[in-house]
């Protein structure tokens, strides 16, 4: 395999699977948030989409345009841009790919959004002209499903509806996955491997299985009603069942299970779970113990949970 060949084959491969992590992680941001109104939220949710979709283009760009003429340094020189809507475009001019006026809008809000807003914040011209990216996604979401989300009524800010989430979901995978079929197509006619994505992962998800957070969220709700129901046995779960519960409060149910869904919720709960740990009876010598003695440094919350495993193997043993 000549150098070319295995530079297309091997690393615009790990590309693919790079480019599909951050398109996921884009996609599960949005799905976790609850409201449109918090600048930070949206940040992380269009950072992971354009660059995922930046260095998807590329990688189908280079499988397009190169061959054993091209002049490297000038290729790779042209591919040193975030003009997201300039690299489609571009791709365009050698492969057939079709999308709409949604899809070709939100691409034209990514390619702004890395170029300028991303560092918006850095510039005392931004000092009383802030929520840019609300503006931007809020106004691209009522355009086209026809709605009014911002209301104007700043004490209950902008929910964000499933029908966002869809709406969402849909338009950067019918992006990804047409750019993803460019790569596979020029790929195969190449004689090259580098649509293989690894089983399981974020990348297929994306480009093969479209993903669904919705779906995955019912998963943990199916396994959790599972183990709360099983009457079947084995040494883990006959393990996990001998644990003692913490002291949570059983009227906060929904925040705890929300946990298993979002970070932001996780983070709600998170000094709770310190306090009980704390509070743990006997549980501090040991807790202390395991912390000093530990040979990495573990977290306090690591550390309570082996306490806890320690303290009922002794209970055990009595």
């Amino acid at each position: 395999m000549k150098p070319n060949e295995f530079w297309k084959n091997f690393r615009l491969g790990e590309e693919l699977a790079i480019s599909g992590n951050f398109i996921y992680d884009g996609l599960r941001r949005f799905h976790e948030m609850q409201r449109l109104d918090y600048d930070d939220e949206l940040f992380d949710f269009l950072y992971h989409v354009s660059v995922g979709l930046e260095r998807l283009t590329k990688i189908a760009i280079v499988l397009c345009e190169h061959t054993d003429a091209t002049d490297q340094d000038a290729l790779e020189k042209s591919l040193i841009t975030h003009n997201l809507n300039g690299l489609i475009s571009r791709l365009k001019k050698s492969s057939a790919i079709n999308l709409g006026t949604s899809h070709n809008e939100l691409i034209s809000i990514l390619t702004i959004f890395y170029n300028s807003l991303r560092y918006d914040r850095f510039t005392l011209a931004s000092s009383f002209s802030g929520g840019k990216e609300r503006k931007a996604i809020v106004g691209w979401l009522e355009k086209y499903l026809k709605i009014t989300l911002d209301h104007g009524d700043k004490m209950f800010g902008i929910d964000n509806p499933e029908r966002c989430r869809e709406f969402v979901r849909k338009t950067i995978l019918k992006i990804s996955q047409q750019i993803y079929e460019v790569i596979q197509r020029k790929a195969r006619r190449l004689n090259l491997y580098t649509y293989e994505l690894r089983n399981a992962s974020k990348a297929q998800s994306v480009f093969l299985r479209e993903v669904d957070i919705a779906d995955e969220d019912v998963l943990w709700k199916e396994l959790l009603i599972f183990f709360m129901n099983t009457r079947s046995t084995s040494g883990y779960l006959r393990y996990l069942r001998g644990i003692e519960p913490l002291d949570f409060d059983p009227a906060l149910a929904d925040e705890y299970l929300a946990c298993f869904a979002s970070d932001s919720a996780k983070a709600r709960v998170m000094d709770e779970l310190e306090h009980l740990y704390s509070e743990i009876e006997g549980g501090h010598a040991l807790v202390w113990k395991l912390w000093q003695s530990s040979t990495r440094r573990m977290s306090p919350l690591t550390t309570g949970m082996r306490a806890r495993s320690a303290m009922k193997i002794m209970i055990n043993q009595k």
